[in-house]
């Protein structure tokens, strides 16, 4: 296989550097693979990497991200050959906090809707007994990208009307998902840290992988993490990943909900964690697995067939072009 993400989820692996290789030891079994075919390395809670290892990682442009039980990013090793201009970042503070970056910004939660209507169209035609009620959510996340279309002004002017439209647009799509599971996986909105049932447990752990693949494509791309156009200082981190990542989070959200529309998930994939659920080793590995595969598949995107991940890239490569060329 080419193009990879190593994953390594099992505690006690170790992940160590034999020759020109890597090399994976996880429960007394050895795995040889070559840094050729592994794109970045993904590593959670309870497993070792020796210095080797990220020397061979660094030499081969391969970045490390490691990840919390919850699939959050708390560090990462970059390689020092990463794709960026000073032009690009200086052009995005000078966008930062003004309405063109807020217009910027816009497009990524548009886009979110876009992607969401785009899904629930495909999923009443598969569940027409719901139809009506697929409709109607439909219709109002209509009517919400249409009131967000319209907002124009700088971000400290209408942040709190585009949190508000985004809340509650939120609020009537996960109703209507909770409505679609089986009856034994419904739950009541949306929980974090820990998830109080299966679904968001097994949604909060994507969204971590997805903001660690997103932070990436940003880097990549040359475009500064830490400089949002809409969340700007609402966090206090990398502001522009959770711009950018309202775009793509419908990756996450059509691979969940198709694990339990296909009968993978069991409650034996996940742990008890304070007053909440934690998804354990089998339970990674069933997340893990289908997502990747749904992110290496070949879409056509834009007049080009590419892996759905790439579009990320590609998309962000794009706006970094436009702001070179201002």
């Amino acid at each position: 296989m080419s193009d990879m993400q190593l994953i390594l989820n099992t505690y006690g692996a170790y992940l160590h550097r034999s020759d020109e290789l890597f090399e994976v030891r996880v429960e007394g079994e050895k795995k040889r693979i070559s840094p050729k075919k592994v794109t970045s390395i993904l590593i959670t809670t309870g497993v070792a990497i020796s210095s080797d290892a990220v020397k061979l990682a660094v030499e081969n442009n391969i970045d490390i991200l490691f990840v919390d039980k919850h699939g959050g990013p708390f560090g990462r090793v970059w390689h020092d050959r990463l794709g960026s201009t000073a032009r690009i970042r200086r052009v995005q503070l000078e966008l930062a906090d003004t309405a063109k970056g807020v217009t910027i910004g816009k497009q990524f939660i548009l886009q979110k809707f876009d992607n969401q209507i785009r899904f629930l169209k495909e999923l009443r035609n598969r569940r027409t007994r719901m139809s009506a009620e697929i409709t109607k959510t439909i219709e109002s996340l209509l009517d919400s990208r249409e009131k967000m279309d319209r907002l124009n002004g700088a971000p400290t002017e209408i942040r709190g009307t585009i949190m508000g439209i985004e809340g509650n647009a939120g609020r009537e799509y996960w109703a209507l998902i909770s409505s679609l599971l089986p009856e034994r996986f419904r739950f009541k909105g949306r929980s974090r840290n820990p998830a109080l049932d299966e679904f968001n447990c097994l949604l909060n752990y994507a969204y971590g992988v997805l903001y660690g693949t997103v932070e990436r494509a940003c880097v990549l791309a040359g475009i500064d993490p830490y400089v949002g156009f809409i969340h700007t200082d609402h966090y206090a981190k990398t502001s522009m990943v959770f711009d950018v990542i309202e775009g793509y989070r419908i990756f996450a959200d059509e691979t969940v909900f198709n694990l339990f529309s296909r009968k993978k998930v069991k409650r034996s994939l996940f742990d008890s964690y304070r007053k909440g659920l934690t998804l354990n080793k089998d339970g990674k590995v069933v997340l893990l697995t289908d997502f990747n595969e749904y992110l290496d598949t070949s879409i056509l995107y834009r007049g080009r067939k590419i892996k759905r991940r790439d579009t990320i890239q590609f998309d962000l490569h794009r706006l970094a072009n436009s702001w070179i060329r201002c």
